[in-house]
């Protein structure tokens, strides 16, 4: 069946995760994804090259979308830039605040040409405050809002290894122009939607500014444990691999000591018997266990916290998670066209009952220029002069010729 966005087209001036991330969203729901990218490409596709020469890092964000090379800063591109937006229901952009006005494609200047437009901004600290020039990448912004003040060890801090912070602005960003679409059926009118990596991490930061405002307690890092649950996290096995459980409850922690640990004298220990007591003893309860872990290998220990009904999991490398039993057996490996051929894909987290996620082509740079011209109303002696003025680019042999 179409998805469930099938029949909306996107018009994207993005670069890097932030952006990218979020417009393949709404790819995998079947809308057109025009991404309009700079004479060279996006930054990201020269990251590394090991998909069979392709960037890591551009499959992973560019898959349903066509690529359009548009060198905005000739004068040749406004009429261009226009037709596109004409032609568009969503907007986004992920530059630099002041990038997209400086080209003619701020959100007053396309609101004129497509009253019933979605423009969604996405930038590093938001259109205002005294951080709105600050160069934002992952890092930066997960250092900026506190979140590697909780990630990590007590004596070094550590980033989370995703770009979290991009990954969180471009969902943000996605649900912000779904809901400006579904307004939009209401009302006929488009409207702007702002998005700030600095604004998506400060709201997962969670619990722990309720202790600040409310304990007067600055978190810390705990390292692989929990803040506040204990026992919590992995823990190494007699056999060197590792075993993590959650010891969520004073329920829990019976059923742990009697039946995993065999330890039921710890049930009603002063120092242990309920989940405050635990956290507050962490640095006596947390070694104790690590001894009793390491006298049993990771399976029978696996075996135990099943038998009991305790959450428990093991610690898989990237590559035993790509062969892991529910990753095979829900489907979450798929493929899709490339230049280079088909290569794997993630699949898309979203499952709607009638509308299924689509997979379908990671674009070569500037292969759909000549198409979507074409499609926008563009001559072939139009296209031409457009090209020789160096406006667009084209892939070779997919230019426009007499």
């Amino acid at each position: 069946m179409p998805g469930v966005l099938s029949g909306k087209r996107v018009v994207a001036l993005e670069v890097a995760v932030a952006g990218p991330f979020c417009t393949s969203l709404l790819g995998d729901m079947g809308a057109e994804v025009i991404k309009i990218e700079r004479p060279g490409g996006d930054l990201i596709r020269s990251w590394d090259s090991v998909v069979r020469g392709l960037s890591s890092g551009y499959v992973w964000v560019n898959r349903n979308k066509r690529s359009v090379v548009l060198d905005l800063k000739r004068p040749g591109a406004r009429e261009v830039a226009r037709r596109l937006v004409q032609h568009a229901d969503v907007f986004v952009e992920n530059y630099a605040p002041g990038v997209a006005e400086s080209l003619g494609l701020g959100y007053e200047d396309v609101r004129a040409w497509n009253p019933r437009l979605v423009y969604c901004s996405i930038s590093g600290y938001g259109r205002e405050g005294p951080y709105r020039e600050m160069k934002a990448y992952d890092l930066l912004v997960q250092a900026e809002t506190g979140m590697m003040a909780v990630t990590g060890y007590p004596e070094a801090p550590a980033k989370v290894g995703v770009p979290v912070a991009d990954l969180a602005a471009g969902l943000y960003g996605a649900l912000g122009i779904v809901l400006a679409l579904l307004e939009r059926e209401r009302t006929g009118q488009g409207q702007f939607v702002e998005v700030s990596m600095f604004e998506a991490m400060l709201a997962w930061l969670g619990y722990f500014p309720y202790h600040v405002w409310y304990g007067g307690q600055e978190p810390g890092r705990v390292g692989m444990r929990h803040h506040y649950i204990v026992p919590y996290g992995p823990f190494q096995a007699a056999d060197g691999k590792w075993i993590c459980f959650a010891v969520a409850s004073d329920q829990d922690w019976r059923r742990f000591c009697e039946q995993v640990i065999e330890r039921p004298d710890l049930v009603g220990h002063p120092d242990f018997h309920t989940v405050e007591k635990r956290r507050q003893n962490r640095e006596v309860l947390e070694p104790l266990l690590e001894q009793i872990l390491r006298t049993r290998d990771q399976e029978e220990w696996a075996r135990r916290l099943q038998a009991a009904g305790l959450p428990w999991g093991l610690m898989r490398s990237i590559g035993e998670v790509l062969d892991h039993p529910q990753v095979l057996a829900r489907g979450l490996i798929q493929e899709v066209d490339s230049p280079v051929g088909r290569v794997k894909t993630i699949a898309s987290p979203l499952r709607l009952e009638r509308n299924r996620a689509r997979y379908t082509r990671v674009p070569d740079l500037g292969e759909d220029t000549v198409p979507v011209l074409r499609e926008l109303g563009f001559s072939p002696e139009e296209i031409r002069g457009l090209q020789a003025q160096g406006v667009i680019w084209t892939r070779p042999g997919t230019e426009e010729r007499p």
